[in-house]
């Protein structure tokens, strides 16, 4: 968890790093190949290896590049069925309800959120019957849980990917 210490380069309450051009180039290509050396990194970006190792190692230390990651299919994974369930819970019941949520199995995202719901959460399991489980007796059964509402997922895109490219 966060340590309250604002990471280098970053005053508190600054949640954005400047990023110039070639920094966007970087994480586009680690979004694209996450193994991707830095060999090969540099010649894409035509810069210098020292320069990739400097720049990746400053985004690490700021923040920007929290960590890597392989990419699960899902359905090759045999969790063929994906849904967002909303939750309403009790206000104080925050950190108690995400702390259980996240031992909860094939939960794969908790969000606290604004609007008509309190949290959003991402669930990824084998069929519908597992679903049913994991909403009506592992979610539900989370004290501090209200209420709740599925939303099934039919299909997905791809999130950020080599064409991520924010403004600077």
């Amino acid at each position: 968890m966060s340590s309250g210490i604002a990471p280098a380069g970053l005053e508190p309450g600054r949640s954005a790093v400047p990023l110039d051009e070639t920094d966007r180039a970087i994480i586009a290509a680690l979004l694209d190949d996450g193994r991707i050396s830095i060999r090969m990194l540099a010649e894409q970006i035509h810069i210098s290896r020292a320069n990739a190792y400097t720049r990746i190692g400053r985004m690490e230390a700021e923040g920007v590049i929290s960590g890597y990651t392989a990419q699960l299919n899902p359905r090759r994974a045999g969790l063929g069925t994906s849904a967002y369930v909303t939750l309403t819970i009790d206000q104080n019941a925050w950190r108690s309800i995400s702390q259980q949520l996240s031992e909860i199995p094939y939960i794969e995202h908790i969000s606290l959120v604004g609007g008509d719901f309190d949290v959003l959460v991402l669930a990824r399991t084998a069929d519908n019957d597992m679903l049913r489980r994991v909403v009506l007796e592992r979610i539900q059964e989370v004290p501090g849980v209200r209420s709740t509402r599925t939303w099934l997922v039919f299909d997905e895109s791809p999130g950020f990917g080599p064409e991520w490219n924010p403004t600077a």
